[in-house]
């Protein structure tokens, strides 16, 4: 007698997790049932997987933590220093500008494709109110995206006034080393490079002296002091 094999119409296999497959043989009745059965689940299970595949169509909540506001406390940054954050996947500078830099910067407007940020897509309106060559709600302290605006790479920050290679008369700021973009303390762009816009200045406000949140106007800060 030759043993039933997986072409034979009258048995089918049963999982044996152990050794060899293992056929018993098929009860006709059994199977009608057993297939009609498996039809309802099926139509059952079809309706329940559904759920979440629509699911999948809203954001998940990383997504939306992603683009959630971020709350930055700035008490232990110093004069010259800068604090990285991330909000919407980007990376956000928060500099506490020296005294020599905020003066130096009013100098540089002959040098700058857009000195007095009058593109009104790279900043909100309230950054300019006060200080509109510093692009900031504080004289000290300013809030940029950083990426250059020309193909998104991370400029570098060289903050000293000293010479530069590429530049012996610079006066701090922030330096693209893929394609030579350069822009001042207040994101400014310079004339004659690849960047064609001033860094973006992302919505924020300060919910006090030394905290601020990033990704929402002044006009979200309900009553913060």
């Amino acid at each position: 007698m030759t043993n039933p094999g997986v072409n034979d119409p009258q048995h089918v296999p049963v999982g044996d997790p152990v050794g060899d497959p293992v056929y018993e043989p098929v009860n006709k009745g059994r199977r009608r049932f057993l297939t009609a059965t498996t039809a309802v689940i099926g139509a059952v299970g079809a309706g329940v997987a559904a759920v979440p595949f629509i699911k999948s169509w809203n954001p998940s909540e990383r997504a939306k933590q992603a683009g959630a506001p971020v709350t930055v406390d700035i008490t232990p940054l110093e004069a010259g220093q800068r604090l990285v954050r991330e909000w919407r996947g980007q990376p956000i500078w928060i500099v506490r500008r020296t005294e020599a830099i905020l003066e130096a910067l009013p100098t540089l407007d002959d040098h700058l494709r857009d000195p007095m940020s009058e593109n009104p897509d790279q900043q909100p309106e309230y950054v300019l109110e006060e200080f509109r060559e510093l692009r900031s709600i504080k004289r000290e302290v300013s809030v940029l995206v950083g990426l250059c605006t020309h193909l998104g790479c991370s400029p570098e920050m060289k903050a000293e006034i000293r010479p530069e290679p590429f530049d012996t008369a610079w006066k701090g700021g922030y330096f693209c080393p893929c394609h030579k973009s350069k822009f001042d303390m207040a994101g400014r762009v310079y004339d004659g490079v690849p960047a064609p816009t001033n860094l973006l200045v992302p919505p924020h406000f300060y919910a006090d002296d030394n905290t601020i949140v990033i990704g929402l106007d002044p006009s979200s800060n309900q009553g913060a002091a």
